[in-house]
């Protein structure tokens, strides 16, 4: 029998919706990217892909079970179109994410995007100050450090 590790793996969770993959492959990157740039290693990392923002509270709900798991970041990005939709897809993700970090104590980060247009999406999954992917990341890492704190 081999002794587990006394230090408890602290694994960081992504959700990602496919919804408008070409701007949530954009956002993964950059939140990726930081993450690896916060000192957080790649096997301490897992993706889970979803197929849009609706569904991203219950893969998060799931991962917030898990011991390991010390945050999840979601991500996804809803652009406006012509119907109600857009209001019922937008406030439902945020509220079940909100819903799933109050109930489970652990830090459930918003990294869903709203946009009026693609090209607000692009601006803000691109290189500039705005990455809301690399924003994810870092209120990840600095949550679990306040929580740890606490």
């Amino acid at each position: 029998m081999t002794r587990q590790s006394s230090k408890q793996q602290k694994i960081y969770a992504i959700v990602v919706s496919d919804f408008n993959r070409f701007i949530t492959d954009r956002l993964l990157d950059g939140c990726l990217r930081e993450l690896k740039n916060k000192g957080v290693t790649e096997r301490d990392i897992k993706v889970v892909r979803v197929p849009g923002a609706f569904e991203i509270p219950v893969a998060a709900l799931k991962l917030t079970k898990k011991r390991s798991v010390c945050a999840v970041i979601t991500l996804g990005c809803i652009i406006r179109g012509e119907t109600y939709h857009f209001e019922v897809v937008a406030d439902n993700a945020a509220q079940g994410v909100m819903r799933v970090s109050l109930d489970s104590g652990k830090p459930v980060i918003f990294g869903v995007i709203t946009t009026e247009t693609v090209d607000q999406a692009y601006k803000r999954s691109g290189d500039g100050d705005e990455h809301k992917g690399v924003e994810a990341a870092r209120a990840a890492v600095e949550m679990v450090e306040t929580l740890t704190k606490i």
